[in-house]
């Protein structure tokens, strides 16, 4: 067989096993796997690297189209940091761009602003909102959105029209009812707004400005409340469910319940809930601020253990960045609350679960990108896999490197791994047996992604 492209040499993680083999492409698929192969019009030496599947990132947020908010992050920085980072599919919430989408129309406008910027794949997500609920949800549905996303906490800012907007417990029941017939997958943001925005109106009254005080004014049980009645109304209304950025083990251990009573329930946590700890933040400012908060050292590790035993389905950045001053303040909950880490997902979560934790590379590979893929019925993405997408990224191992602001591709060069020193490096991305990263030559100008829609998956 002849082939446009042979990566021969590397390390290549498969479905149940890692071996040093070769992988043969023709027409943008994986076409072969073995010793030897030959016949490639161009050949790729991956001796010595990891070769990985892409990364499927399963929550990103990009502001195009932007409104206000339009020097936030535009698909043209953001696919260009996923494609450096190793990230070849990204899942795109329905904020902060503005108008939110929440219906056709704001759809379309969400795929006309990403005509021919797209360095990477991208799949959408429709919003649930108080507003959408006579016609929005279905619209979304044939429009091919890959899945819902609400939030139980407070979001948006009513100031601002087209916002998004968090939901109360008829939006989530109506909802959840119709989000069922569509037999897409509802991911939810989970936290109790009544509870933490009054402890957040009582700290500020009492003039605390430090991180470490924000994050006592979400405490762990209003997260886990907040899954709670999440899986309750999924149980009611038979909604296919997913909880999103689980930042603590008590949230985790009520997914894992609900998954063995039966219900159709997964969850994810983030690179930074993995990485950063409570006493660590006020050191580094309110770039490391987001929402559920980062918790200490013993919430970290042992959702690290939840990782590794398979309790947590998979890992994403909620890559959710701003513009400078919305972080350049010593009043933490004035700070905007997200963070940025889309182009640091892989080479963080290498280092500190296979290099650093013991976790093993197929372990890595779903963690990344299989199971995100299964998940969210991106069949043609999340393993190499004869038959599926050719996307890849090279990781070189044990090569340390200290992360500077102007390395980063974001169209806002903050984040909070800057000046930390990350123990291996992501040197090759390939999207569909093109090159789209590599270190020599940086990210490609050609825009060679497309939106995945649910319709021609």
């Amino acid at each position: 067989m002849s082939f446009d492209l042979i990566v021969k040499n590397g390390n290549v993680i498969l479905e149940n096993e890692s071996a040093v083999t070769d992988i043969g492409i023709k027409d943008g698929k994986i076409a072969e796997i073995g010793e030897n192969l030959t016949g490639g019009s161009r050949v790729i030496e991956a001796d010595g690297l990891i070769v990985s599947p892409g990364m499927v990132d399963a929550h990103v947020h990009i502001t195009d189209p932007g409104g206000v908010r339009s020097e936030w992050e535009g698909y043209e920085t953001g696919t260009r940091a996923a494609a450096k980072g190793g990230v070849t599919t990204f899942l795109e919430m329905p904020l902060n761009q503005l108008p939110a989408t929440v219906d056709g129309k704001t759809l379309k406008a969400k795929f006309d602003a990403g005509k021919n910027k797209l360095t990477v794949d991208v799949a959408s997500y429709g919003g649930l909102v108080p507003s959408n609920l006579d016609g929005g949800i279905q619209e979304l549905d044939e429009g091919g959105v890959m899945a819902y996303k609400a939030f139980l906490s407070t979001a948006g800012d009513r100031n601002l029209e087209g916002d998004f907007e968090n939901i109360g417990d008829y939006e989530l029941y109506e909802g959840m009812k119709q989000i069922a017939e569509t037999d897409k997958i509802l991911s939810i943001h989970c936290e109790n707004a009544e509870v933490t925005d009054k402890l957040g109106e009582i700290a500020m009254e009492r003039g605390e400005t430090s991180l470490k005080s924000y994050v006592e004014t979400r405490p762990v049980f209003t997260e886990v409340e907040a899954i709670q009645r999440s899986i309750l109304f999924a149980k009611e209304t038979g909604c296919r469910l997913h909880i999103v950025h689980v930042a603590c083990p008590e949230g985790v251990d009520e997914v894992t319940k609900a998954r063995e009573a039966g219900l159709d329930v997964t969850c994810e946590t983030c690179t930074h809930y993995l990485y950063f700890h409570t006493d660590e933040l006020d050191d580094i400012g309110p770039v490391v601020k987001c929402s559920p908060p980062i918790r200490d050292i013993a919430n970290r590790e042992k959702m690290w253990e939840q990782l590794l035993n398979g309790e947590i389905d998979f890992v994403t950045s909620d890559h959710s960045p701003c513009t400078p001053d919305l972080k350049d303040t010593d009043n933490a909950f004035e700070a905007w609350g997200g963070i940025s880490g889309l182009q640091n997902n892989v080479d963080v979560l290498f280092d500190e679960g296979v290099q650093k934790r013991g976790m093993t590379l197929n372990q890595f590979a779903d963690a990344i990108a299989n199971k995100p893929a299964k998940r969210f019925d991106l069949a043609h993405k999340g393993s190499i896999t004869v038959g599926k997408d050719a996307d890849f990224v090279f990781i070189k191992p044990s090569a340390p490197y200290t992360l500077k602001a102007e390395d980063l591709e974001y169209r806002n060069q903050i984040s909070p791994y800057v000046g930390r020193e990350i123990g291996c490096q992501v040197v090759q991305t390939i999207l569909r047996g093109e090159t789209i990263y590599d270190s020599e030559q940086g990210v490609s100008e050609l825009h060679s992604g497309r939106f995945i829609l649910d319709k021609n998956n």
